[in-house]
């Protein structure tokens, strides 16, 4: 929500009135000299949007405050152009509106578009996010990383690596949604205040790896390249079980952690739906991207949101640190999930990062069943891993 500094106001009056954490009303105003404000600057109210309302006969902006739990002066520093000794039935006025609910649909199949409206969306309610592109995939979509937070731990989660395993995107931008609403809102989540983790964590997000992969399941191929797509499928028009990217590379085989071992056993021996690893490590610009970015930002741990079996992979060659079993532990408690050390695979992201950086990385395999989970199990495993996620940010 943004409004108009009047004479004499300050963030932190704004953070009495909106009963909003003063910090992030500083963090959702980068570049804003706190202790010089213009008056007439635009300045942004996390956690806010602005509901458009048409004055009925009888109102007084005394009794909408009071019927929405505001303060008179948010009416008024909402309408500065308004005379509210002079409404008039008919007259649009704003009022501001806190946000409470989480604005990921549960109930869809969640493809790039939709990422990038609901991107947008959180944007604007919560404008402390910063957003920002890490590169392009193979057809020119933005690979959008999210940063929040002003700690010293940087913790990297990621979803969609599999084309077919997309599910996991709402889930972690439902699980990102509800930990910004605990922090505008001051509610904690499951009994765990949440200001500390905003304090103490920067945490970055990559939601989709493989926007092209994803849309290509859901919506199938685009015409420019619809015959290649085909060719790759063997024909069929059935995408379900495709899990690379639209150039038929498996993402989650491309890193530089034994690559040669996956490429040498890997059936496919060109480019297929699923488990072909390229001509060589980091071929994919998506690949490149995400070895980039933990090369850039030093994470000191990682999650890959995947699918499916209700278990998580923590260690890889033995390089794992010794931290990663008491992390592991307590994924493993909150969560359910069972907890499984070492699996005979090679070229993943998280082991590519315990070879790179020595630091703990999981793979975390949710829900149950066969690839692409239903929408239907949704609600479940969101429940299940948010634990996890919490987890991730306190230890």
């Amino acid at each position: 929500m943004q409004v108009k500094i009047r004479q004499g106001d300050t963030l932190w009056y704004y953070s009495r009135l909106f009963m909003i954490p003063i910090n992030l009303l500083i963090d959702s105003n980068p570049g804003i000299n706190v202790e010089r404000l213009q008056v007439g600057q635009e300045i942004q109210i996390p956690g806010f949007y602005v509901q458009s309302y048409n004055i009925k006969k009888g109102d007084i902006f005394w009794k909408l405050a009071r019927s929405r739990n505001l303060s008179v002066d948010a009416l008024l520093l909402l309408n500065q152009s308004v005379n509210p000794n002079r409404l008039m039935v008919g007259q649009t006025i704003g009022i501001p509106i806190r946000v409470i609910q989480s604005i990921i649909n549960r109930n869809i199949n969640y493809d790039y578009a939709q990422l990038v409206r609901d991107i947008q969306t959180l944007k604007r309610q919560f404008p402390f996010i910063r957003i920002r592109s890490i590169g392009k995939s193979v057809l020119d979509k933005d690979l959008f990383e999210i940063r929040l937070g002003k700690g010293t731990k940087k913790v990297h989660i990621n979803a969609s690596f599999h084309a077919n395993e997309w599910i996991t995107t709402p889930i972690l931008m439902a699980h990102l949604n509800t930990f910004l609403l605990s922090l505008t809102n001051n509610q904690p989540i499951r009994g765990l205040v949440t200001m500390p983790l905003y304090q103490s964590v920067d945490l970055s997000i990559v939601p989709m790896v493989n926007p092209d992969g994803a849309d290509l399941v859901l919506n199938g191929p685009p015409e420019s390249i619809r015959e290649e797509v085909l060719e790759i499928n063997n024909g069929s028009t059935d995408f379900s079980g495709w899990k690379a990217n639209i150039r038929g590379v498996d993402l989650n085989n491309q890193f530089p952690a034994n690559w040669e071992i996956e490429k040498e056993r890997k059936e496919p021996k060109s480019p297929a739906p699923r488990d072909y690893p390229g001509d060589a490590p980091l071929t994919e610009p998506e690949t490149v991207a995400m070895a980039d970015l933990a090369q850039k930002h030093d994470f000191d741990r990682l999650l890959a949101y995947h699918t499916q079996g209700e278990e998580f992979y923590w260690g890889y060659e033995g390089l794992e640190p010794p931290e990663s079993r008491e992390i592991a532990a307590e994924f493993q408690r909150v969560s359910g999930y069972r907890a499984i050390q070492y699996v005979d695979s090679h070229a993943g992201y998280k082991d590519w990062f315990i070879q790179e950086f020595r630091k703990p990385g999981f793979t975390l395999e949710l829900g149950s069943g066969v690839n692409p989970l239903p929408i239907s199990q949704f609600d479940k495993i969101y429940e299940e891993v948010l634990g996890i996620f919490l987890a991730s940010l306190y230890m």
